[in-house]
């Protein structure tokens, strides 16, 4: 069994071919410079994260890497996002020399920009911490 901070609570994988299809055609994209983001607003509770990193972007080592720092820039901020989403995320060439704070500053701006990130939840979080923090001295 795998701790609980190792996997994506609120979140899933997009894998199947009409999924992605279905967020490519209804709904809205935005990019930044190393990554593009379609979103499609679900009914569901859940989000649905796909990554695609085609071969454009290097070999085979290259796109397994990208593909990792992705999920994993995701998985880290998943509580910064709304709930009932379906997201598409490309990777362009540019990522290919990019670092994982790179990676996560890329996600979360497309985030921003598509309104589905709260970056009120992360003060919110922080003043948790001090009370707590305040508690235990």
């Amino acid at each position: 069994m795998w701790p609980f901070f190792l996997i994506m609570i609120f979140s899933e994988s997009l894998k199947k071919y009409g999924d992605f299809q279905r967020v490519y055609k209804s709904g809205t994209s935005y990019a930044n410079k190393y990554l593009v983001m379609y979103v499609r607003k679900t009914d569901t509770g859940k989000n649905r994260i796909g990554i695609s990193v085609s071969k454009k972007v290097g070999n085979s080592v290259v796109r397994h890497r990208i593909t990792r720092l992705i999920r994993e820039s995701y998985r880290l901020n998943e509580w910064k996002f709304d709930r009932g989403i379906d997201a598409v995320v490309i990777a362009r060439p540019g990522a290919k020399e990019r670092n994982f704070f790179e990676i996560e500053s890329a996600l979360l701006h497309l985030g921003r920009i598509h309104k589905i990130v709260d970056d009120s939840r992360q003060k919110e979080v922080e003043k948790e911490n001090e009370r707590n923090s305040d508690l235990s001295d």
